[in-house]
């Protein structure tokens, strides 16, 4: 039977899909959560995505793609390639993983459609960093037409984030009432530390502008 009223949420315990997560609690009366490894070097984000997932009270699943560090040389998966610091002149930096979100949803509305979850949450947003291309609101409406042709489903993609700067994710969580647990309980950082981070690398840089054009300090 299908659930009209549940989401499955695309789920790393990182800022933007911790976000993703309550805003899900929020919006549908059944949520799960899906984590995928695929060779990151912050892999300790799984063991943090499935403590939030406890602390939200909603199913954990996790998958393994680490087919995708073999296809896509980057700099999260490979510790020989320095990381970006700065989006590169005309061009992407090697945070970017080719094909990580076209992979994430799609294998998100395989395992939902087996749970008869037809909406699916991520935290992409095409204010980030470095505007990656499949995190763009263009390339989630194409998928999502790809999706429901693919199945002959009617898969909804949800993007809560998608025209959201940094501070404006903040200010959800705060709205939200998860404000703390989104600051201390996180993992944002490219260098795997939680909460503030490293403090230099892209994704930490990106996370501290954010809060402090938010204000709370």
């Amino acid at each position: 039977m299908k659930h009209p009223n549940a989401a499955m949420v695309c789920f790393s315990g990182g800022q933007d899909s911790t976000t993703c997560l309550f805003w899900a609690k929020k919006h549908f009366a059944r949520v799960e959560t899906l984590c995928f490894t695929y060779g990151q070097k912050h892999v300790l984000e799984v063991e943090v995505a499935r403590e939030i997932a406890a602390h939200a009270h909603v199913p954990f699943h996790q998958m393994d793609i680490s087919l995708l560090a073999q296809l896509s040389p980057n700099s999260l998966t490979d510790s020989s390639i320095p990381m970006d610091q700065e989006k590169p002149e005309g061009g992407y930096p090697n945070t970017f993983v080719p094909g990580r979100n076209l992979l994430f949803l799609t294998f998100a509305a395989i395992m939902a459609r087996s749970k008869q979850i037809f909406h699916l949450v991520t935290g992409v947003s095409e204010a980030d960093f470095s505007g990656y291309p499949d995190c763009r609101d263009t390339f989630v409406r194409s998928l999502n037409v790809t999706l429901n042709l693919a199945m002959d489903e009617q898969f909804v993609i949800h993007t809560p984030l998608m025209n959201r700067d940094k501070s404006e994710v903040w200010q959800l969580a705060d709205e939200l009432g998860v404000f703390e647990l989104v600051r201390t309980q996180t993992l944002t950082c490219y260098n795997g530390i939680p909460a503030d981070g490293c403090g230099h690398c892209p994704a930490c840089r990106l996370r501290r502008e954010g809060l402090e054009k938010y204000g709370r300090n």
